[in-house]
């Protein structure tokens, strides 16, 4: 596996490193040893599978509070979906920071958000499923938001039209008004 740093301290691209012959190919998508050797936090507690019926939605901006914060390892496994990390680690020299990666099923590469940081995604196609581990359990009592479109941020979404969004996702205050 490959780790390439984004803007946001602590967020990766985590590429693959695929052994091809004439049957396909063959690669590690997650290692605690190789993450551990990155400075990751190598834990896996949970395992979650979403699927986005409908270009255009549109999940997040969600983090979990101290002491359930979580990192989260995020892959595309159908279809394709706009992946954003979002800085909202209060002291953090990156804070309001975002940074965003297409992830599809055929390019294969994860994203890596580290504990604290806001994960939000759009789904860039119909039908797009997405898999992510989590370091922590969802603890609902522990569940933070801010706005998919919270001035704070200006997260430059692909889909600007025909938004798909939760009421839950819509009623999260802006990052400034809490």
């Amino acid at each position: 596996m490959r780790f390439e740093e984004q803007r946001v301290s602590g967020c990766y691209v985590v590429s693959l490193d695929l052994a091809e012959d004439e049957r396909g190919f063959f690669a590690r998508a997650f290692s605690t040893q190789e993450f551990a050797t990155a400075g990751l936090v190598a834990k896996i507690a949970q395992i979650t599978l979403a699927r986005s019926e409908q270009a255009g939605t549109t999940r997040g901006i969600h983090w979990q509070a101290e002491p359930h914060q979580e990192a989260k390892l995020v892959r595309c496994i159908s279809g394709s979906v706009f992946e954003v990390c979002v800085d909202v680690r209060p002291g953090s020299d990156t804070w309001g920071l975002w940074t965003g990666v297409e992830l599809t099923a055929d390019n294969r590469l994860a994203f890596y958000v580290p504990p604290g940081c806001g994960n939000a995604y759009q789904a860039l196609e119909d039908g797009s499923e997405v898999l992510y581990s989590t370091s922590a359990h969802y603890a609902p009592g522990a569940e933070r938001g801010a706005r998919w479109d919270d001035p704070a941020f200006s997260i430059d979404w692909p889909i600007k039209r025909g938004i798909v969004l939760s009421t839950k996702d819509l009623s999260w205050p802006d990052i400034d008004k809490r």
